[in-house]
């Protein structure tokens, strides 16, 4: 099977790869770049092609969507550390406040 040939993923690994592709592309992404990413992740979480076989499925990891959650909080953690506190102890008012009614 030569290199790049996608006989071996299912229809659904194939459209996973592609709506990726898409998500890229939106994102101004080159064609060529978005899609070398989009099989990337579906590798990264499929392990690569599903073959026929008994015995030889293994569930998706899904690993780089979770990553997405990593990537946040940048804002809040370059604000000094009063800041965080003094709005953390405002919401708890809140919350304590909203629980009476």
């Amino acid at each position: 099977m030569p290199r790049g040939d996608k006989s071996a993923y299912t229809e659904k690994q194939k459209r996973k790869a592609e709506h990726i592709e898409e998500s890229y592309e939106a994102r101004g992404v080159s064609d060529k770049e978005a899609e070398r990413r989009a099989w990337a992740t579906v590798n990264k979480d499929e392990g690569g092609g599903k073959k026929s076989g008994s015995g030889r499925g293994h569930s998706s990891s899904n690993a780089a969507s979770h990553r997405g959650g990593e990537l946040g909080g940048k804002a809040s953690a370059s604000r000094p550390a009063a800041a965080r506190s003094a709005s953390a102890k405002k919401a708890a008012e809140t919350r304590k406040s909203h629980a009476h009614h």
